[in-house]
């Protein structure tokens, strides 16, 4: 039990650095980049309007739930013994998460009105 939990921890700041030194620094350095994959989901899918948005806040938002979803897939994974099982579980795990942790992101925004008229 203290392994998984360790391996989730550390799982979580691996990738919430990453996330933090590839997606929000460069956001914060070159204002005319693309958006990432991730705020274009939550634009597209939920209508938010990032005017009215606090845009560094919401790539923070996003490297945290990235990094929460990606720890508890990888935790999960590794608990499995077969290789397969692996593969497909984490597929799917990933999938469901990563839909499931968004939409809860877009309704606090929406309860916010951050919503395009």
């Amino acid at each position: 039990m203290l392994d998984e939990l360790i391996l989730f921890i550390l799982a979580f700041l691996f990738v919430f650095l990453i996330y933090e030194l590839f997606l929000v620094r460069k956001a914060k350095k070159d204002k005319r980049r693309k958006k990432p994959v991730e705020v274009n989901y939550l634009i597209g899918k939920y209508n938010l309007d990032i005017e009215k948005l606090n845009y560094k806040r919401l790539l923070n938002i996003i490297s945290a739930v990235s990094a929460f979803d990606i720890s508890l897939v990888v935790t999960i994974v590794s608990l499995l013994k077969n290789f397969y099982i692996q593969l497909l579980v984490g597929f799917a795990l990933i999938m469901i998460l990563i839909i499931i942790s968004y939409d809860i992101v877009a309704r606090i925004y929406k309860k916010k009105g951050c919503l395009k008229k």
